[in-house]
């Protein structure tokens, strides 16, 4: 009992160092989970037990037997069906061949050039040497994510990143298990008849189960045939049931079809995924704090001795700094990436809770078959996750300055709120080149926005999923434009510092509206129209429309008759290199206007001759 609680209170304290201090969980998780098991038992015990011990003499332990496996098999499971449902498919319009090339063909060069070299440095079998490749072929969604969170980057290369690192682990699972299989069946004949065939059975039967039972399960949500409280638990319950039948069917086939079963689900229109997505992230949170103390704690200290040479540095090095490199500039060949992109995807590739889980089940099933040299396997791969996690953590951000890959400015918007209005300015800004994010709870307004081609996020503001979310890396401005004003206030109090370091904008209220001396510098377009009088607008003039300026004097003339006019709304001033300026309430004055500007404005036409009357 005591091993247990202990594990549960050492992990979330790990989680809670690792938000604290902006790093990747899993270092302080194995960090622990080698001082409270080797090093322990070294240094610390009188006996020389540990203090946490997972398997005993393979019969005793927190997790006798097989029991150990089974438990990482399942929780692996509902962590990648968790990271499936974040996938979406619009995240991936420009860079989707460059993922595809990532997973296949990076992949390849990463198991044979990985491969070859463990048999070279190490002199491990060729079998061993390739089930180590396989291992470590995976990223992981779970080191990566927070790596990415504390980095402005572009969309493509954060989404790029993201999407290899979910969409790999299950290839690299069945890479290793083939691998494995050969290795069990041994020789070339067992190979030819047994491990092909047991491949086609894992897609065959992932996809299959993954594809249907995702389907089953939306329609029974969307359907009201489960109780809203049951809604968590009944969705944990089919990605063990879909898990376990798929191995049934195939083994090793469950991974795969959990993340394909959570991309089904996280692409489709089911209702309620906004709490599902906050049930299985807790639960994600708590599963991977357990294993990896767990799996690190499994290791003993002569596994770890058997690292402590040159062959070990020359192994890393030439992983992290040869074949990752060549994996991702092959993948990359003739897309839009940049040449820095490419760098700086070539430095991020930490492994994760699938390459150390797997490695260590697979490494100790090995051990006690008696395979000579298995007991490299866990170290080795502990040791890639480990030190690639340190580098990427340590350096990630300054390597992404030194190359140039460090937006110096975040350009992106991110509009609270998507009703028509927001959409209008939506789809007009994406049209001039600015990445732009609608965030809303209410699912008709978001599938409006996806209509027009928008990235929409159903998100509660009131929590911290926002902040979590790479995607918002690049974000640089916030316009608050809900038709709450509490909300909207709540909305540039928050995250202005996040995600508004060029402009916090929301809103006027009705009595900020009525009383001129009161309007907020963050005020956005009018002084004089709130949400209402927008929507009004909006619905009688539904376009954004530009008119070119000629000089300071005609902007202001512009400005004058918009404000005597409540169907006529100055949004941007557009200068004569294409760049957008908000117009807020509390500065609707601008300098060195002159030929190729553009006022960008909401509503009614203005009548260019009695503006130039005016003038």
């Amino acid at each position: 009992m005591l091993e247990l609680a202990g594990i549960i209170i050492l992990g979330i304290l790990a989680q809670w160092f690792a938000w604290k201090f902006k790093i990747p969980a899993i270092l302080p998780l194995i960090l622990i989970g080698l001082l409270v098991g080797p090093i322990a038992a070294e240094f610390l015990s009188d006996d020389g037990t540990k203090w946490i011990e997972p398997i005993w003499n393979g019969t005793k332990g927190l997790f006798p037997g097989e029991g150990l496996y089974y438990f990482v098999s399942l929780a692996i499971s509902i962590i990648l069906f968790e990271g499936g449902l974040t996938l979406k498919r619009s995240e991936i319009k420009n860079v989707g061949p460059v993922i595809t090339k990532l997973i296949t063909l990076g992949s390849a060069v990463t198991f044979f050039g990985a491969g070859i070299v463990a048999h070279l440095v190490f002199e491990l079998s060729w079998e061993l040497s390739f089930l180590f490749s396989g291992l470590i072929i995976v990223t992981g969604p779970t080191v990566i994510t927070p790596i990415l969170r504390n980095i402005p980057l572009k969309k493509d290369v954060s989404a790029v990143l993201k999407w290899e690192g979910i969409l790999i682990d299950p290839i690299g699972a069945l890479v290793a298990v083939l691998v494995f299989e050969f290795i069990s069946v041994g020789g070339e004949a067992g190979f030819t008849k047994n491990a092909l065939l047991e491949f086609g059975k894992i897609i065959l039967f992932g996809t299959t189960f993954g594809f249907t039972f995702a389907h089953a399960l939306a329609f029974a949500i969307n359907k009201k045939f489960i109780p809203h409280y049951l809604l968590n638990v009944v969705s944990l319950s089919t990605v063990l049931l879909v898990f376990v039948e798929s191995e049934v069917f195939a083994h090793e086939s469950g991974l795969l079809a959990v993340v394909v079963m959570g991309m089904v689900l996280g692409n489709g229109k089911l209702e309620n995924i906004k709490e599902l997505l906050y049930f299985k992230e807790s639960l994600s949170v708590l599963l991977i704090s357990i294993l990896f103390i767990l799996l690190a704690a499994n290791i003993n200290i002569a596994d770890l001795l058997l690292l402590y040479s040159w062959n070990t540095a020359v192994l890393f090095a030439v992983v992290v700094f040869i074949i990752r490199p060549i994996a991702v500039f092959l993948s990359t060949a003739g897309s839009k990436l940049k040449f820095n992109e490419k760098l700086f995807i070539s430095w991020v590739g930490p492994r994760g809770i699938v390459a150390a889980g797997i490695a260590s089940l697979f490494g100790s099933k090995l051990i006690r078959q008696g395979v000579e040299g298995a007991e490299y396997i866990t170290p080795l791969v502990f040791m890639i996750v480990l030190g690639t996690v340190l580098l990427n953590a340590t350096t990630a951000r300054i390597f992404a300055r030194l190359v140039g890959v460090f937006l110096k400015k975040s350009n992106g918007i991110l509009i609270v709120g998507a009703s028509k209005l927001p959409r209008l300015l939506g789809h007009y800004l994406v049209n001039n080149g600015r990445h732009v994010v609608l965030i809303d709870s209410n699912q008709n307004n978001l599938d409006k926005a996806e209509e027009l081609g928008l990235e929409a996020l159903n998100s509660n503001i009131y929590s911290d999923t926002l902040s979590d979310n790479i995607e918002l890396n690049d974000v640089g401005y916030i316009m608050a434009m809900t038709g709450n004003s509490d909300i909207n206030a709540y909305v540039i109090e928050k995250f202005s510092k996040e995600f508004g370091e060029n402009g916090s904008y929301r809103l006027v209220t009705s009595d900020e509206m009525n009383s001129p001396e009161k309007s907020p510098k963050e005020g956005l377009f009018s002084p004089t129209d709130d949400y209402i009088n927008l929507t009004e607008v909006t619905r009688k003039y539904p376009a954004i429309q530009e008119l070119e300026i000629e000089d300071a004097k005609h902007y202001a003339n512009l400005i004058e008759l918009a404000s005597k006019d409540k169907y006529k709304i100055p949004l941007f001033l557009k200068d004569d290199e294409g760049e957008l300026h908000i117009i807020s309430v509390y500065d609707t004055k601008a300098e060195d206007i002159g030929e190729g500007y553009k006022l960008v404005y909401l509503g009614k036409p203005y009548d260019v001759e009695k503006v130039s009357n005016e003038e």
